[in-house]
């Protein structure tokens, strides 16, 4: 049984795409000898920048000689056209030889530049599972070079064959682990996938998650100006546990409260995670003051209440974590650090980049702050795009190892346009093997202008969305369904595999604008469809182009 690295791949639960390259996974595992190393990058999330594995090389197997072998998977359905194999990506052809091309040639220059010029004994093999190739002397590839589904049961022994030339060499061995482990440097995944998902694996060995917490200060008052993606959810989880685990009492407050109510099923049962007016119900009611939440100002009258009262002994905590801290106004924060002891810990997380409504940065004095600009959530290639739009001062580094994703766009001229383009979108994301809780449907506009927020389905695909409507003690009530629907405003803080971000529509492409794209767009974690207005793809495509 060969050894697999990393680790822990089994326990993942995989959506989409990344299925096939599980299965694969598991037969080299199971059909290899032990002396083999296989590497991968499925689902998972590289901590620095560099070499990306995923979407450029699919396996990287060590043999006990030396020797290497990368293994690009090509699921699904190919093309054999007149230059080649042809892989097809929505409306667009890319050819199988020129990826693989491009992926030996990036390997040997990374593995050049630490060893002196030299080169890696290196073989490739393309491996689709799916299809029979009907014309390999125009496939641009050496046959045997190729596992195709007439081939599926011999890829480990095509594998053995292709690298078993040459005595056992330990020392070339060694150099070559060392350098592909230093190359993926790899941990599981952060966050959970939306709402009604499952968590997926939240923890996080490196990154913001671990050194954010090593800062040391007296008072400890920290601020993280982070950017979507890069682990602030995952640092206060983190610090939540810390807190927990000392027996110190600790408060999670956010703006949204989709993300409250996610939070409090991952943080420990001893701490709290409230939204900000959630919180103000909770002190209010404590005092004896029953909010009405039928009425149109409740939460107005909220805010003006919990700033008026006097807070007992129980609302006191020796730790405040506020998330999505660019959505609060300067008196909530001066209001909130009445809850922390002389000597607690406070901890203040934003992006700036995620201010939708437009408010003014809280004042700090004299916090220190701390700035996470690699985004570990996005597909690099949405990054990159994400990037040329908003043309940032401190651009974003992708983290992902995720490539090739490509983001889609969809245009429509009316709002028929906008539903047929919507469900088009859905039933893509279902094509290329997404379930259908894996899938976030987010519109661009606020609930109560959307034209999809009266929908309960498009077609086949039914909405879990929020109904407008809360419970006695305000908890939100959603409709049943299978897809969430939600707002950007209301998806901030979260993500899901796939996003289809759509409505969207805009007269000039300003700051407000950019800054809702950013959020829409860095909510995807494998796939991205944009469906856009006919007046706006333009300027959007214009600024990209630039």
């Amino acid at each position: 049984m060969a050894i697999v690295h990393p680790s822990g791949w089994r326990e993942l639960r995989i959506i989409g795409a990344a299925q096939r390259e599980i299965e694969t996974l598991a037969e080299l595992e199971k059909n290899l000898p032990d002396s083999f190393t296989v590497y991968h990058g499925v689902h998972w999330t590289r901590l620095h920048g560099g070499f990306s594995l995923y979407g450029e090389i699919d396996f990287v197997i060590v043999a006990p000689n030396g020797r290497v072998l990368i293994i690009e998977q090509k699921s699904g359905f190919l093309e054999e056209g007149e230059t080649g194999l042809l892989k097809i990506y929505g409306d667009r052809k890319k050819s199988v030889v020129h990826q693989i091309a491009r992926s030996v040639e990036h390997l040997q220059a990374r593995y050049g530049q630490g060893h002196a010029g030299t080169r890696l004994n290196l073989d490739f093999l393309l491996y689709c599972p799916d299809y029979t190739i009907q014309k390999p002397h125009i496939a641009g590839l050496d046959p045997g070079l190729i596992v195709d589904n007439k081939r599926k049961s011999q890829l480990c022994t095509v594998v053995q064959t292709t690298l078993q030339a040459g005595a056992d060499n330990p020392a070339l061995v060694a150099v070559a682990h060392k350098f592909f482990e230093g190359e993926l440097n790899l941990v599981p995944n952060i966050g959970a996938i939306s709402e009604e998902a499952r968590a997926l694996y939240s923890r996080l060995t490196e990154g913001l998650a671990t050194w954010g917490r090593r800062i040391d200060m007296t008072p400890f008052r920290l601020r993280v100006i982070g950017t979507a993606g890069s682990g602030k959810t995952q640092l206060a989880l983190a610090a939540l546990r810390d807190a927990a685990a000392a027996g110190r009492r600790a408060l999670y407050v956010c703006f949204n409260r989709p993300l409250a109510d996610h939070l409090a099923q991952l943080a420990p049962h001893e701490t709290l995670a409230l939204s900000y007016h959630q919180l103000c119900d909770r002190v209010l009611r404590s005092l004896g003051h029953t909010p009405d939440f039928s009425s149109t100002g409740v939460y107005a009258a909220l805010e003006t209440g919990f700033a008026a009262c006097t807070p007992g002994t129980d609302w006191q905590f020796d730790e405040i974590i506020v998330d999505e801290g660019q959505d609060f106004y300067q008196g909530w924060a001066d209001t909130l650090q009445r809850l922390l002891r002389p000597d607690g810990r406070a901890w203040w997380l934003e992006d700036p980049m995620q201010n939708l409504y437009d408010r003014p940065a809280v004042q700090l004095p004299g916090w220190v702050t701390l700035h996470s600009d690699t985004n570990y959530r996005s597909p690099s290639d949405i990054l990159e795009r994400i990037n040329r739009l908003t043309g940032l001062a401190r651009p974003i580094t992708a983290g992902s190892p995720l490539g090739g994703s490509d983001c889609e766009i969809f245009t429509y001229a009316d709002t028929a346009g906008l539903i047929n383009e919507t469900k088009r979108a859905i039933t893509r994301c279902v094509g290329l093997g997404f379930k259908r809780s894996m899938i976030a449907v987010i519109t661009y506009r606020g609930r109560e202008s959307s034209a999809l927020s009266s929908f309960d389905a498009l077609g086949p695909h039914t909405f879990r969305k929020f109904t407008g409507q809360y419970d006695l003690f305000g908890t939100p009530l959603y409709g049943e369904g299978d897809i969430t629907l939600e707002t950007v405003f209301r998806f901030k803080g979260q993500s899901a595999p796939a996003v289809v971000f759509t409505e969207i529509d805009f007269e000039t492409l300003n700051d407000n604008a950019i800054r809702r794209i950013f959020v829409g767009a860095t909510r995807a974690t494998m796939k991205l469809i944009l469906v856009v207005s006919e007046r706006s793809a333009q300027q959007f495509l214009d600024r990209l182009a630039d």
